[in-house]
């Protein structure tokens, strides 16, 4: 398979980004939200110490990726399907690329102003700042629900697709054999 995408399917690069980014998104959802409700500093920092690295993968993956799409390759021709959906798929796609840049800015945000950093590097540390008095919490935290409310809506089109329409468009961001 190509390393590049076809007008019909996606190449073995953007297959492979896809596909990491789903499992850094799973890892980060569970890891952040674990953190943010845990109350034992030192589990809070030991979340935290897989949580950042991961994160800031996402963030370079995605810049990665969007570099990859605007010099390298193109992506396949949309399959036939009302206009409304085409659009509305356009729209989540930017707004994932938008929210995963706005969550690395504000998270590493958080990190630079309240001097996190040091604590999740120092093997000895036991505390952490309250990241709620630093203002990237604020959208980092709605970036979180935004993030998910259109993971949902990306994974359920991708569903329909998949067993409903059974237009093939799953199958377009999956390895061929």
């Amino acid at each position: 398979m190509p390393n590049l995408s076809t007008s019909g399917r996606y190449g073995n690069v953007a297959i492979t980004i896809h596909w990491i980014s789903v499992v850094l998104v799973v890892a980060l959802f569970a890891l952040g939200f674990m953190a943010a409700e845990e109350q034992d500093a030192s589990l809070k920092i030991a979340l935290l110490r897989f949580h950042v690295p991961l994160g800031v993968a996402m963030l370079v993956l995605t810049l990665f990726r969007i570099f990859w799409w605007w010099v390298y390759d193109e992506k396949p021709v949309s399959l036939p399907m009302p206009g409304w959906q085409d659009r509305l798929s356009g729209i989540v796609h930017k707004l994932l690329y938008i929210v995963i840049l706005g969550m690395g800015a504000s998270g590493i945000g958080m990190l630079v102003l309240s001097g996190a950093g040091a604590s999740l590097t120092d093997a000895a540390a036991s505390t952490l700042p309250d990241f709620t008095d630093y203002a990237p919490r604020v959208p980092h935290g709605i970036g979180a629900g935004v993030f998910m409310a259109l993971l949902v809506l990306h994974a359920s089109a991708a569903l329909y697709h998949h067993f409903i329409t059974k237009d093939g468009l799953l199958r377009r961001m999956w390895f061929q054999s």
